[in-house]
């Protein structure tokens, strides 16, 4: 255990004060003082370098100092770009910096502890990037190393004081495996654009810079900025300047073709957004786009859809969006006067734009295609295994979402093993060119959105016996290493539990009046250690603590007591639940941090009557309905409890509304014929009566994702025919909400048994599904 935490403190960047690996940060000794006696070592950069690699190095000589304490002595760090530092070219020259494997490599970095450098430096720890990127984040990786969080600024957390740090002698280099890995600030009303408002007086590069500074100290490269209302271009034209200057990449979201913002066309368009109607103003409009966004590092957004994120027309025209594509390309080719393939593009296969897609509609080879979830972090398609394409393949993915079911903004709500699941699935099916995520507000999401941005730097690094590890290693760079076991412990398990349903679905009918005490004590249990860890904290913690910890826990609690109340009829306490969640809000906006976060938790969230968000949180009428009771569960065995496994079936820990979940691997393993040797997991049983039984199987909700007609299991019992199920072959839009509200699918076969023991066998049919949990009950 010890070592596979080292190796992800090490791959994560959380600081690892143990020294047994090459060019290690640790506490105790080591070939190079980084900090002695809070005297930090000084931070070399050529002048001629880019910006961004300056800004870069001035925030980590800033880091140092708010490690360290004391005002830098001797250089002892070098950080520059191969090709832009003269110091670094000349030890490439003379061999004593190895350059192997980053030369020419995307976003490469190596650190290598070098003797003599230069005149009158002894030693130091030379940061070489193949370009401003890798450079930028070879930087940044030292400082998270050295105990300043990517969320420093964002959350509050604080820069634990060391009084001297080490770093070990040799070797290594790291470049990310997903080539453009980005965030989308988006749905940011009411909470972000309070909060930003208050704070800068709008979207401008004042704000940006943070968000700007997140991504690239999250080794993330690409943004999609807020949209709702808000043009980045022309609110403030230092925005884009300041992404260029800083070295991060930015895009316009899924329905905002070549760099106009969504509003762009309210305040400049003329005419309707209707390409058979107003092809020559439309193209007009892009071209400008495009021409104010030259010279900037960007990614175009192709295609289109209606205005204000709609369907562009109804049924799928697949004639009149190729038009506009091969329309869109000849713009780009005309501003930018070389070939459209030199400049990334992307076509959002994004809700309807998947059935041009799916009807046989393409677009040059060199575009990427990115494809989509469901918004509820079901991923809908993905290429074939090994399908090559020019411009690669990626993912639009959602921790936030406005639309049906039902918006879900609030507060996280999002389990880390299903992203891993999910993303794991993408890589694996080649969609590697980009991976964004709607983060929404960015906070309160930092948790997910930490991981995503870990996880697409290097999949690899991941594998399915180190998730576990993740909550431990996150929470040790926020918070240290005394607590982080147990304050990792708490958001698993408050993912757990608030996957079960998002809050703006939870009502009083949720669950019955006989399952509303057991919900609720959970939920008392996991606030109650949660509020006495916060006291056993340093107070300098207990800001962030609330913030990224507490404060999901404890609004969700309440909740969910609210919901109870209302079920059993308790008017009074229903009241006093409803005042709390106000309360609660009062402290994380007034009362943490100096009151910095005001406006940040203005999201309503109780009195939905359809999928859009009330003006105003509602108190519910009480009394309401609960559910009626459930039939009773005859046996119920959660999906890792097997007895026997043939071939490779993988627990995946904590994932899904129970336990932990197995699914079949390899993901992307043709389709397997169930009986036999082939493979399967038993599972023991034994009833008290004979009968006919219905053999239930959860599953997470996974989609068809190969778009061959569904993806199936298949079950048996004892010695009996084995029955084949289809799970998501077939699927109305009732059925798929239903799915997503209660964050699974419900499978049943129908059996008839003898009272005794008996072993169910579950057998692999299609990769790419996840079992939670098997229940027998009566028909």
């Amino acid at each position: 255990m010890r070592y596979v935490l080292l190796t992800l403190l090490i791959l994560f960047g959380a600081p690892a004060f143990a020294c047994d690996a090459p060019v290690t940060i640790c506490a105790d000794h080591g070939a190079l003082l980084l900090i002695d006696h809070g005297r930090p070592a000084a931070v070399s950069a050529d002048a001629g370098d880019d910006p961004g690699v300056l800004r870069a190095a001035a925030n980590l000589r800033s880091d140092l100092g708010r490690v360290g304490g004391g005002a830098p002595g001797a250089i002892g760090i070098i950080a520059g770009t191969i090709g832009h530092n003269r110091v670094i070219d000349r030890l490439i020259r003379e061999g004593r910096l190895d350059a192997r494997g980053i030369t020419g490599r995307w976003e490469a970095y190596a650190w290598q502890l070098v003797e003599r450098p230069a005149p009158g430096i002894a030693r130091a720890l030379v940061i070489a990037g193949a370009d401003r990127r890798g450079t930028i984040f070879g930087i940044y990786d030292l400082s998270r190393r050295i105990g300043v969080s990517p969320w420093s600024w964002w959350a509050d957390v604080p820069v634990p004081h060391r009084d001297r740090l080490f770093v070990t002698a040799g070797r290594r280099a790291d470049w990310p495996r997903v080539r453009y890995r980005g965030i989308f600030i988006n749905d940011e009303d009411p909470a972000l654009l309070s909060w930003t408002r208050r704070t800068f007086g709008g979207f401008n590069h004042a704000f940006y810079a943070h968000v700007f500074d997140l991504i690239l100290r999250s080794r993330g490269n690409l943004l999609w900025p807020a949209m709702w209302g808000k043009s980045f271009f022309e609110d403030d034209p230092e925005n884009a300047r300041l992404a260029n200057a800083m070295g991060v990449v930015i895009g316009t979201s899924h329905h905002e073709p070549l760099m106009r913002a969504h509003v762009d066309w309210e305040h400049h368009g003329q005419g309707p957004w209707d390409y058979t109607q107003n092809a020559e103003r439309l193209r007009q409009f892009w071209r400008e786009g495009m021409e104010r966004t030259q010279g900037q590092e960007r990614i175009v957004t192709i295609g289109m859809r209606g205005d204000g994120d709609r369907p562009m027309t109804e049924g799928t025209a697949t004639g009149l969006l190729e038009r506009i594509v091969a329309d869109q390309r000849r713009i780009i080719e005309d501003v930018t006067h070389r070939p459209a393939a030199e400049t990334p593009q992307v076509w959002a296969l994004y809700k309807e734009v998947q059935d041009y897609y799916d009807a046989g509609m393409r677009v040059p080879d060199d575009v990427t295609l990115l494809f989509s979830d469901d918004n509820w972090g079901n991923i809908r398609r993905l290429p074939q295994p090994g399908a090559a394409r020019a411009g690669g393949y990626g993912i639009y993915y959602h921790f936030d979402y406005v639309g049906g079911p039902r918006n879900y903004k609030w507060i996280n709500t999002t389990q880390i093993e299903r992203v891993w699941e999910q993303m794991h699935l993408a890589y694996a099916y080649g969609a590697r060119q980009l991976w964004i995520v709607n983060v929404g507000d960015i906070k309160p999401l930092e948790y997910p959105a930490s991981f995503f941005l870990d996880y697409a730097w290097n999949p690899e690094a991941m594998p399915l016996d180190r998730l576990a590890d993740y909550p431990h290693a996150w929470a040790t760079l926020q918070f240290g290493p005394a607590h982080a076991a147990e304050i990792g412990a708490l958001l698993t398990t408050y993912a757990q539990y608030a996957a079960r349903r998002k809050p703006e679905l939870l009502d009083a009918g949720t669950y019955s009046l006989g399952e509303w005490p057991r919900v609720t004590a959970e939920w008392d249990a996991l606030e109650q250690s949660a509020s006495a860890l916060r006291e056993r904290l340093p107070a300098a913690y207990r800001d962030a603590y609330f913030e990224l910890v507490l404060h999901p826990i404890m609004a969700n609690a309440n909740l969910h007591r609210l919901y109870r109340a209302v079920a059993e009829g308790r008017a009074a306490g229903a009241a006093r639940f409803f005042a709390r969640d106000a309360a609660i809000r009062h402290i994380y906006e007034q009362q943490i941090a100096h009151g910095r976060w005001a406006g940040m938790m203005s999201q309503t969230h109780i009195g939905y009557t359809g999928w859009q968000q009330p003006p105003a949180d509602v108190m519910p009428r009480v009394p309401q309905a609960a559910a009626p009771a459930p039939p009773p569960i005859l046996a119920a065995i959660d999906a890792d409890h097997f007895t026997a496994r043939v071939s490779d079936w993988r627990v995946i820990p904590h994932l899904g509304l129970y336990g932990s979940s197995v699914s079949f691997f390899p993901v992307t393993a043709p389709a397997q014929t169930p009986g036999g040797d082939s493979p399967h997991l038993d599972y023991p049983v034994r009833l008290a009566e004979s009968g006919e039984v219905a053999l239930q199987m959860i599953l997470s909700p996974s989609l068809d994702f190969r778009a061959q007609g569904g993806l199936s299991y298949a079950v048996s019992i004892d010695d009996g025919p084995i029955q084949r199920v289809n799970v998501n072959g077939h699927v109305t839009d009732a059925q798929w909400s239903r799915a997503v509200i209660e964050n699974r699918w419900v499978r049943t076969t129908r059996h008839r048994l003898a009272a005794g023991p008996h072993v169910i066998h579950l057998w692999a049919v299609d990769p790419g599904l996840v079992f939670q949990r098997l229940q027998l009950v009566r028909p």
